[in-house]
């Protein structure tokens, strides 16, 4: 009996191999098996961390700064605007109405460089037609009396030797008196009025065109330098104007050192104006108006990590954490205190320790690991 059920069973197995394949019907197929995730590749492990192996770090461009713990000074930040330096820079206003004609190389443009005493435009100047018309009959009339000034001029002339000589003088002085009168009556006629450049620099902004008509301290053109210009910024605290150490201003990745001047003795907009000094060849990225971010230091200190704000990242509990890295191929996120230090780098109170090795770039891709 257990030889006759072994043959039963090898023929039922040979039956079913010889049973022709069977495929789905078109429409029904269900695509192919999802390929295995690869073990090697960045990922993000259950506790949090994020495996990167190395060349998937040397593509991302991760780099990493050690933690070294120190004083930092207490920072705060605060809101501001570019404002144009009055030792250089000006405005150019006329003083009086007319019709704006362009200058030598024409009407100037905005980022046009200019030098100081260059005429950039000319304004002739409008009168009524009364007004022209009584100061051509003014010269008409000066005209007239000159002429007989000049005559009886002549005749004492020839009578010298019997006219005292105080009488030629005085008709002499006449003359010339008249002679004057009518080139004053003359330019005022038909000169106009140029509009110099108060400083070296460039066009900050240009509201003329030809042939435009303008009435007198109408703002026509600013000129400014690029690389001195004026920060303005606003404290609600009185008392930072009296405890600033330093400051700078944030452009980009770089920081522009600010000159305190001084802080105001009145209330702005409820808060106090504090100005600085700025000069470099960053600022030509700045306008005038512009919002900015100034960080005054003062002088209290506080002891923190200084770690680029690139490195400072949000985790899904919208904590700030920065990436440090435990292995050679793993980071690890930590939750951090972070204070403003100059725009470019912020200070870690807590969270890190000295010697971590904190991702400074590429920890955005970082965080994007999932």
């Amino acid at each position: 009996m257990t030889a006759r059920r072994i043959v039963l069973t090898l023929a039922a197995a040979l039956s079913l191999g010889m049973l022709p394949c069977a495929f789905a019907g078109e429409g029904h197929d269900h695509g192919d098996t999802p390929a295995a995730p690869s073990a090697n590749g960045p990922q993000r492990l259950p506790d949090g961390s994020v495996f990167l192996p190395k060349p998937a770090q040397r593509q991302l461009g991760v780099r990493t700064l050690r933690a070294e713990e120190g004083a930092l000074p207490r920072a705060l930040e605060l809101n501001g605007k570019v404002a144009m330096d009055p030792n250089a820079g000006g405005k150019v206003q006329p003083t009086s109405a007319g019709r704006i004609e362009p200058g030598p190389r024409g009407l100037p443009n905005p980022g046009q460089a200019v030098r100081k005493g260059e005429v950039l435009a000319y304004v002739v100047p409008s009168a009524a037609p009364i007004e022209r018309s009584n100061q051509a009959a003014q010269l008409a009339e000066l005209r007239a009396a000159k002429g007989l000034a000049d005559k009886r001029a002549a005749r004492l002339q020839e009578l010298a030797d019997t006219v005292p000589r105080k009488d030629i003088e005085a008709a002499e002085s006449e003359a010339r008196s008249l002679a004057e009168r009518i080139a004053a009556v003359g330019a005022g006629l038909s000169t106009r009025e140029a509009l110099v450049a108060p400083v070296s620099g460039v066009i900050a902004s240009a509201n003329a065109v030809a042939g435009q008509v303008v009435d007198a301290r109408e703002l026509l053109f600013e000129v400014i330098d690029p690389a001195r210009l004026r920060i303005e910024a606003l404290a609600f605290d009185p008392s930072v104007g009296a405890d600033i150490g330093s400051a700078t201003l944030a452009i980009g990745q770089e920081r522009v050192p600010l000159a305190f001047i001084g802080a105001a003795r009145s209330l702005r907009e409820q808060a106090l104006p504090l100005a600085f000094r700025a000069e470099g060849p960053a600022l030509s990225a700045l306008a005038v108006g512009q919002p900015v971010r100034v960080f005054v230091q003062s002088k209290a200190t506080v002891q923190g990590i200084a770690v680029p704000v690139a490195a400072l990242m949000k985790n899904p509990a919208n904590q700030t954490i920065v990436w440090v890295k435990t292995a050679p191929e793993r980071f690890e996120p930590r939750p951090v205190t972070a204070e403003p230090l100059d725009g470019v780098n912020a200070a870690v109170t807590s969270g890190l320790a000295a010697g971590d090795r904190v991702a400074t770039q590429g920890a955005t891709l970082i965080n994007q690991v999932r």
